[in-house]
Parts: structure tokens; sequence; C-alpha cells
């Protein structure tokens, strides 16, 4: 999928969430995270791997707090995920959600965003890669085999297109 038809279902989530989540910093956080971990290919994780949605989302457990159940439960982003539950027709529970989101772009795009908001650190400049780094291996999608020779790459790609969008 090309970048600015994800772009539509990015939007379409920022409608849908507080106007003050939507910058610049954010955007470039969305795609290179989704580059990252899909390429915007895969809604299911390769090897039928328990990971949905194009920012490869895992359903977690109540108890770890990883994935969806992360988000479902943080103090910050629990109320917009009911909200963008309602305004997708997805039931706001995470087993419903974590099952929407490899079909739903724009919630798998809001759930993405409330999860970089849950961050409690100020969100890395657009031309910070190692901070937008940081951010997403170690505090927010903290995945299992990260790799980071793709990252400089995948976070250049995001911020050409946002700030040539822009």
């Amino acid at each position: 999928m090309h970048l600015s038809e994800i772009t539509q279902a990015i939007n379409a989530a920022y409608e849908l969430l507080p106007g003050r989540m939507d910058s610049n910093e954010a955007r470039v956080l969305l795609l290179a995270t989704g580059l990252q971990e899909s390429r915007f290919e895969h809604r299911r994780q390769l090897g039928n791997g328990p990971a949905r949605g194009f920012w490869q989302f895992e359903l977690g457990t109540r108890e770890s707090k990883g994935g969806v159940w992360g988000v479902f439960l943080h103090p910050a982003s629990a109320g917009y995920l009911r909200q963008l539950c309602v305004a997708r027709g997805v039931t706001h529970w995470p087993l419903e959600i974590w099952r929407a989101i490899e079909h739903d772009d724009v919630l798998a795009a809001g759930l993405a965003r409330l999860l970089i908001f849950t961050d409690a650190h100020k969100l890395p400049a657009v031309d910070d890669v190692d901070g937008a780094w940081q951010l997403y291996r170690y505090r927010c999608w903290r995945p299992g085999k990260p790799h980071p020779q793709t990252w400089p790459a995948f976070h250049a790609q995001a911020r050409a297109f946002v700030l040539g969008a822009a």
C-alpha cells in the first residue's frame, strides 16, 4: 500500500481523536512504525503470528498490559479508545478490537496513535531518528526481534512523505 493510501486511514482516525494528537511528529512515528512493522503490506503477522493490523498489534493480556490490552487499560488512552470503537462500530473489548484491526485500517491507525499517546515522553522531533527508535523499540512497540538496520531508512521515508505532504 502506498503511503498516500495509508494516510487516508490515518486522517480518518485523526478525525475521531482529539485534534491535539495530530502533529507532524506523530505522523512520522505512525508511518515509520507501520513501515517497520509491516511495510504496509501485511495486516496479519507473517507465519500466522499473533500480531494484527499494519502496526502489528498483539492482543497482550490484562496482566502484561501489552498490545491491545495495554491501550485498553491505560488511563491516558482508555476513554479515547472507547470513543474510537463506538465510531468504528467495534465492540469495546480487547479481543474484538484485535480482530477488527486486521480489516479496519482506521481503527488500527487510531490504536497506534493511542499507543504513542500513552508514552510519557515528549514526541521526538521529526528529524530525531534515534528518539523515534527509542520510543518504538523500548517504550511502545517493544518488538521481540527488532531490526535497527531498517529503521533509519523507514524513518527518512516517513519524514520525507510527511514534510512533503504538509
